[in-house]
This record gives C-alpha cells, structure tokens and sequence, in this order.
C-alpha cells in the first residue's frame, strides 16, 4: 500500500455533506491509503449516504460527544471496524443561535455552556475516550477558525474556538509523554453546513475575497483537509500544540 498515510487508522468526525472539510480529509484519507472509519450523531442516515460517496464506503458508529455512555463505548465501537487507532480528526462544532448573529450580550448562559460544551470541552473528551486506541506516533488534528481576534457575527463561537485552541496545547502537553501530538488546523471561511448557520456570514466572505494575498476559494475544502493529512501523517514527528493556517494568508496581513 502507498501514500502518505499508508496503513494509518483513522477517526475522522464531523461528516455531514460532501462540502465538509471532514469530507474531504476522509476522502484525501482513503486515497492516500488509510482506513478511515465515521462517527455521526442525530442524523446518522445521512452521514451513511454521504459514506457511500468515498472511494471506499466507510463505517459509520454512533457518538454524541456530550454523551458519557457514548464515549465510555467509542473504543467497542471502533474496535468492530479496525484494532486501533493512529489518527483522529475533531471537527465537531455547535452554537445555540442565541449565541451567534451578534446576540454577544444577550446570551444566556445555558446556551454558551452548549456552545462550550459541544464545541471545545469534546475535543479533550473525544481525545480521552480514544487514547486507549492510539499509540506513539498518533495525531489529534482539529478544525478552528482563528479565535487570536473578535469576528462579527461569530460571538460565542470565537470564545469556544478561543478555548479550543487553548485545550488543544494542554492536549499536547498532557498526551506528548506517550508520543501522541495535537494540533489545528484554522481554516479561512467556507461554505459548509456550519457556516451557513451562522448569521450574517457573507460578511467574512467579501473580506476573505479582497484581503487574502493568495485569493480564497469559499468552496473548496481540500487545501484544509491536505494540512489536516499532514499532520496525521509522519511527516510531523516533532511537531505539537501548533496552529496551522490554511486561509490564503488572511491571518498575516493588517490591511
């Protein structure tokens, strides 16, 4: 077998359509010559037809990551499909939408705490349950969206993706004695399910367009999933707790 993830197992979360950056690292994935098994929650139907769309169709397991009995069986349940794992890929995110479209001040509490829950505290909860998986030289790779400034509109989002990057660099700490690495990817904006939920969107969109120095495609999610294979591959021995961009350069430039 060849490719740059030859033989590697991998965890790949966040499946919804064929417009997901999860998508296409489980498709990237595939053709690079890993096994990739699914998770789903809620509309599990759905993510076993969107499976079908990869080269090879992938299992598909149940897993609500705010769920403890979810997660205390996500080791049975990955073990029906392959006998361990060398990669996961967090792309898990959810805000109320009390807490996005500008609602910063008014947000009740219980809402940001869903937000927090589902889209930052998962990552270290998703990471845990699979660590009796994974062995040295296995990667953790999520997805954020550079939470270092305030974005209209993304509010409560931004504070979760905020605490998802601070949370992966604990990961690094915590798992770097047992070989194991973590890090993000922080792609510019794209047309995904999740985007399309958040009010008042095309604001980043127009700004993405004029400001980024190597242009941006808004949708087209595979230069994402190519930095996510990277780093679940070998090719990053030494390399934890880092925040990889993959938005045209958006980040670097003032103005």
């Amino acid at each position: 077998m060849s490719g740059l993830l030859a033989g590697k197992r991998l965890l790949v979360t966040g499946v919804i359509t064929d417009a997901s950056i999860a998508f296409s690292v489980a498709r990237l994935a595939q053709e690079n010559g890993a096994q990739v098994v699914l998770t789903g929650y809620g509309r599990l139907s759905l993510v076993e037809r969107i499976a079908k769309r990869l080269p090879e169709p992938a299992p598909v397991i149940e897993l609500d990551v705010t769920n403890r009995d979810h997660l205390a069986g996500l080791g049975d349940q990955v073990r029906e499909h392959v006998d361990g794992l060398d990669g996961i890929v967090h792309s898990i995110g959810f805000a109320p939408q009390s807490c996005l479209g500008g609602g910063f001040l008014d947000a009740p509490w219980e809402d940001v705490a869903t937000a927090v829950h589902v889209s930052t505290y998962s990552y270290q909860a998703l990471a845990t349950a699979a660590l009796p998986l994974m062995a040295p030289g296995s990667s953790v790779v999520g997805l954020t969206f550079d939470a270092t400034k305030a974005w209209p509109v993304y509010d409560w989002m931004g504070v979760a993706k905020a605490g998802l990057e601070s949370a992966s660099r604990y990961l690094a700490l915590h798992l770097g004695p047992k070989g194991i690495r973590s890090n993000l990817v922080a792609a510019g904006p794209l047309r995904t399910v999740a985007a399309k939920s958040i009010p008042g969107f095309e604001q980043f969109e127009d700004a993405w367009s004029v400001r980024a120095p190597l242009g941006w495609n808004l949708t087209d999610s595979e230069p994402a999933a190519r930095a996510c294979l990277a780093l679940l591959s070998d090719w990053f021995p030494a390399t934890t707790g880092e925040i990889v961009h993959v938005d045209g350069g958006y980040h670097a430039i003032g103005a």
